[in-house]
């Protein structure tokens, strides 16, 4: 028996209620395959659409052979291509949604920068021809930008439209990057995750067309959903930074407070400061354990790599972070024994300890800290399988 031949690319779309563009969207890329003699399979992931979009793609299959449907019952821009990958049999992979926002006849540029050694494509409609209603102004204007902004800052990549839909990549790549993510943050993933892996990129113009059907895009909330994930892949700019500028700050300053009387512009700060500093020194500790935290998960869980953090996590060890707690709680406590005596011994009058009490309080809650977090790093630092 002779085994079917697999095509040489993969067109994925997603679809959720999109009944008013289906046809259009595939009558363009019919055009395109007939064109440019392509190879191709199309396959449309329903996404459980709850209007004609099924019955729509059934009809079109009759007349369409290249025609295949998928279906993915958990909603999800993420959970629709994953589900389109893993049907997926071509050498390339092409995604675009199918609203008519993408002119699909532009998609053998993507194909052929493929083929020319590419890893991964991606459009860039703020270099292309944008209509004048395709795109709210706000998206346009503030959301687009900054959040490619920041993911050009956090990852040190040069792709100027990280949430374009239209793109497109080698097949065989796909299972290195360990795509994880459900929803619409799934575009930063790919993207994230292809820098990440050093794969080679290649940004083409594009145009984008207003939008047929009502859009699912949820501006705050899918935004929030893109920045959180890549706080969550990049915890030095939330937690690291911030937290070794309060730790250290707190704790120079709590030293100086407690072995000196400091004068600044005039004033003399003596002992209710150190609070301040006992705060900055507490706060940016905690910082600093969930930037570990947030690089645990991001390393067991999400599929990044990191050689350094696997060597931090062969260190510190919760049997060493236990020893190294344990002594900062009994230093802590050592204090506070301290200052009982003392308080003994003066006949329980009044007492000028605040300065060792702020400090016991502190090596004690730090102790705590270091434990806690050991534990907890450890938890998330459990592969899945």
């Amino acid at each position: 028996m002779q085994l079917s031949k697999k095509p040489e690319i993969s067109i994925v779309l997603p679809c959720l209620n999109e009944e008013l563009s289906i046809r259009a969207c595939l009558s363009e890329i019919k055009e395109l395959i007939h064109e440019k003699a392509l190879d191709a399979e199309i396959i449309v992931v329903n996404n459980g659409s709850t209007d004609t979009s099924l019955h729509i793609l059934e009809q079109e299959r009759t007349s369409f052979p290249e025609l295949k449907i998928a279906a993915e019952l958990e909603r999800g821009y993420g959970n629709a291509y994953l589900r389109g990958f893993s049907e997926a049999t071509g050498t390339y992979i092409v995604m675009a949604d199918i609203d008519t926002t993408y002119n699909f006849k532009e998609l053998d540029s993507f194909i052929e920068a493929l083929r020319n050694g590419s890893d991964f494509v991606i459009g860039n409609r703020f270099t292309g021809n944008i209509e004048s209603k395709a795109m709210p102004l706000h998206h346009r204007f503030i959301g687009n930008p900054i959040l490619s902004f920041l993911v050009r800052l956090f990852f040190k990549t040069n792709v100027q439209d990280v949430h374009c839909g239209m793109r497109a990549i080698r097949r065989d790549v796909i299972p290195q990057l360990n795509l994880k993510t459900a929803g619409m943050e799934f575009a930063s993933e790919m993207v994230i995750k292809v820098v990440q892996k050093k794969l080679h990129i290649t940004q083409l113009p594009i145009s984008y067309r207003e939008r047929t059907g009502t859009s699912k895009l949820r501006s705050f909330s899918d935004g929030w959903r893109h920045m959180r994930f890549m706080l969550l892949y990049s915890p030095l700019y939330l937690f690291l930074l911030p937290g070794i500028f309060c730790f250290v700050v707190g704790t120079l300053s709590m030293l100086a407070l407690y072995f000196n009387k400091l004068t600044f512009l005039g004033i003399q700060f003596v002992v209710h400061p150190i609070f301040v500093s006992a705060l900055l020194t507490i706060v940016g500790y905690q910082l600093i354990t969930f930037a570990g935290f947030a690089k645990a998960y991001a390393v067991s869980h999400l599929g990044e790599e990191n050689v350094f953090l696997k060597k931090a996590f062969h260190w510190f060890s919760i049997e060493r972070a236990s020893i190294i707690g344990i002594i900062s709680i009994i230093l802590g406590i050592t204090l506070y024994v301290i200052i009982l005596n003392r308080w003994i011994a003066s006949g329980f009058g009044s007492l000028n300890e605040i300065k060792n009490a702020v400090l016991g309080m502190t090596l004690a809650v730090l102790g705590v800290q270091t434990i806690s977090s050991a534990f907890m790093i450890s938890i998330l630092g459990i592969k899945e399988h």
